[in-house]
């Protein structure tokens, strides 16, 4: 009776070890069928890849390692304001059809910065006097330092170009220089010259009287 469980036992683990075995026959047989045609998915995963670069190539960006300086200049700007604004812009350029079919269009959007303030190195010793205890100055009048585009922030939207019409090549640079004009023109409007001015008299006030000159009044030339 021991002799027969001892070889029932055996038949059941020759036929594990076998139903394991076959198992793995029957699995590297299938891979090695899978084989060519994983082969061949990863060839064409590879060529739709390289596809998609050439299609979609990423720039490249080659700087002229000769560097020109025109002008260097002492600046004592006194920046007091900072406006940041964003300002959508439409490019159309028509083409010889009266339809839209034939238009080049570019909806871009503009973030922009526009900085104003008081150029210090205006300020001359004459344009200063004291009498009575009172410091009266002749600030010069405010104005705009910068005006520009943030290249980061601002992007194409949308460009569409009509199936009769060939893309403009300056639009995109017409359409952001005139963002940079919308750009201050909105800055001006909203007063950011008198803001500068009345910003640059408070911190010089401060800074005259942290000098000894309590009383400051701030005049214009009327000239």
């Amino acid at each position: 009776m021991k002799n027969n469980n001892l070889l029932s036992l055996l038949i059941i683990v020759v036929l594990i070890a076998g139903g394991y075995f076959i198992v793995q026959t029957v699995r590297q047989a299938q891979q090695a069928v899978n084989a060519p045609f994983n082969q061949v998915n990863s060839a064409l995963q590879t060529q739709q890849a390289n596809m998609s670069h050439l299609l979609n190539p990423t720039p490249t960006i080659i700087a002229d390692p000769v560097t020109y300086i025109n002008e260097v200049r002492a600046l004592a700007r006194l920046e007091t304001i900072q406006y940041s604004i964003e300002k959508v812009v439409t490019g159309i350029q028509p083409g010889v059809l009266p339809f839209e079919l034939s238009e080049d269009k570019i909806l871009f959007v503009a973030h922009g910065t526009v900085i104003a303030g008081i150029d210090m190195a205006k300020l001359q010793p004459e344009h200063m006097r004291f009498e009575n205890g009172v410091l009266r100055v002749n600030l010069p009048p405010a104005e705009i330092f910068i005006a520009t585009l943030d290249n980061g922030k601002s992007y194409v939207y949308q460009r569409d170009t009509g199936v009769f019409a060939q893309p403009d090549a300056n639009l995109e640079t017409s359409v952001r220089q005139e963002a940079e004009r919308q750009i201050l023109n909105a800055a001006l409007e909203d007063g950011i010259l008198q803001q500068a001015q009345v910003n640059a008299e408070a911190y010089l006030f401060r800074f005259f009287a942290a000098l000894g000159y309590p009383n400051t009044i701030f005049v214009q030339d009327p000239s």
